[in-house]
């Protein structure tokens, strides 16, 4: 859970050209870079911090749109095609099995733990129907990425996949590594795809398991972050894995708010079951970074995510707002609120968003949403809801 500053993606995207590129920032609040398009693209207002080079001489489709309607509280679970301002997925992360990272292999209990089932059926029972389980490959494959995996931790994290699955709700493996193996960017796409081949022969006939390539690639090589995305699901259906879905992720801490300056040649990712799910991440403190309490502004949850909106829809994909939270705070609250009734308005592209976090171990986390007690459970748990 990181993300990058808007500006410094944009002046690599744009460089010192007298024209900013295809889906580059072209304007904004003190914005110094090129305020001109190259040919075929304009350059579109989205807010006042951020206008950007779009194709065609008018603006696309997607504005900052907001809407005060909400659907009933039911399931979508089981919903394969979906009506305008219906979400496929919503949940929270699960996080635990990440934990300790300094510590390898580590002992359950100490240095890691699992989700609590029974926390999570209270979430289920209200209607939430996606949760994403963060795990360390290091723990799991523990000596080399193409070795086989470790017993118990395998049987432990399965253990919490099937619990969620067997309650008819999905349930993501989220390799949580940020790109890396042992603190080392994975450069290796043969075993990287090895790994994924063998993860995803484990869960092959579960169809509501869902394969997240690695959590938050950052500081990479644009280029390694397509190959990795792209062997990994190449390796799972070499498994045989058909029917589940696979949600990419970008560099930059896969922010929104950067990724259609940053992550513009994902748009090459191939899979021949046409399952691919582009997942981001955004937080709205002042440096996207979800470490503050404190939220920009009222309006920042719509404002971060328009120019990922407007990249999904000009390129046919579909996305996933895999991170997101706010602070207890008014502020955050609407924040939140925008930033959701966005997503909503446009769930042509975006089929849902997940909270970060929830998990036994979180105690007073801000935004732990671990039913009964967590501080994001207590202060948004009523206003997440209302989205299912």
């Amino acid at each position: 859970m990181k993300a990058s500053i808007i500006a410094g993606a944009a002046a690599m995207a744009s460089g010192a050209a007298a024209q900013a590129v295809a889906w580059a920032q072209c304007g904004g609040m003190n914005w110094a870079g090129a305020t001109t398009c190259v040919s075929g693209h304009s350059c579109v207002f989205v807010n006042e911090w951020y206008s950007q080079c779009q194709p065609g001489a008018a603006p696309q489709p997607t504005t900052l749109r907001t809407t005060t309607s909400r659907a009933s509280t039911t399931s979508a679970a089981a919903t394969p095609t979906l009506a305008p301002g219906r979400f496929k997925w919503f949940g929270t992360n699960q996080a635990g099995g990440e934990f300790g990272e300094k510590t390898y292999p580590g002992v359950w209990g100490t240095h890691f733990i699992f989700p609590d089932n029974n926390a999570i059926r209270t979430l289920i029972n209200q209607g939430y129907n996606t949760f994403r389980v963060g795990f360390a490959m290091e723990r799991l494959a523990q000596n080399g990425l193409t070795n086989s995996f470790d017993a118990g931790y395998l049987r432990n994290l399965t253990e919490s996949i099937n619990g969620i699955t067997n309650a008819g709700a999905w349930a993501v493996l989220d390799p949580h590594n940020y790109g890396r193996y042992f603190g080392n960017i994975i450069t290796n796409t043969a075993d990287f795809q090895a790994f994924w081949k063998n993860l995803a022969t484990q869960f092959v006939n579960n169809p509501r398991v869902i394969f997240d390539t690695n959590n938050e690639y950052h500081t990479m090589s644009q280029d390694l972050v397509l190959q990795l995305n792209q062997v990994a699901i190449n390796g799972i259906r070499a498994a045989g894995a058909k029917e589940q879905y696979i949600w990419v992720e970008g560099n930059s801490w896969s922010g929104a708010w950067t990724w259609n300056v940053t992550n513009t040649n994902l748009v090459a990712l191939t899979d021949p079951e046409n399952k691919i799910v582009y997942q981001m991440h955004q937080y709205l403190d002042s440096d996207g970074s979800g470490t503050a309490p404190a939220c920009v502004n009222a309006q920042i949850g719509a404002q971060r995510v328009v120019g990922a909106t407007a990249w999904l829809r000009a390129n046919n994909k579909k996305g996933i707002l895999g991170e997101f939270a706010g602070g207890p705070n008014d502020i955050c609250k609407q924040a939140v609120r925008g930033l959701l009734d966005h997503l909503k308005a446009n769930s042509d592209v975006w089929q849902g968003a997940l909270w970060w976090a929830g998990g036994p171990w979180w105690g007073d986390y801000m935004f732990s949403f671990e039913p009964p007690s967590g501080t994001g459970y207590v202060n948004y748990n009523n206003i997440l809801r209302e989205y299912i």
